[in-house]
């Protein structure tokens, strides 16, 4: 299953976000594989791509960063996935 995971910076926490990240690279934990991620210039938010069965991992690495980013992370399908559904519904 793919998740979006998007963020933006906590008012006040860019310096050690920048500093966590620039240090670590925030790697993915065991069990999500990151297919890629977004910065937005100019601004506070980005976006990450990732790939993985393992709900246990997708909140151990939302947990990581949360003391410096508000998180969101989203089921996503791509659009043959999308379409396949939407034909049963549909009947198309």
């Amino acid at each position: 299953m793919k998740f979006m995971i998007s963020w933006k910076l906590a008012p006040g926490h860019h310096k050690p976000a920048a500093e966590g990240f620039l240090k670590s690279g925030a790697p993915m934990p065991d069990g999500l594989r990151l297919i890629g991620r977004w910065h937005a210039p100019g601004s506070v938010c980005g976006w990450a791509l990732v790939e993985g069965e393992d709900l246990k991992a997708l909140y151990e690495h939302l947990a990581q960063w949360a003391n410096v980013l508000e998180l969101q992370a989203s089921p996503v399908l791509e659009d043959g996935d999308a379409a396949q559904a939407l034909s049963k519904v549909y009947g198309k």
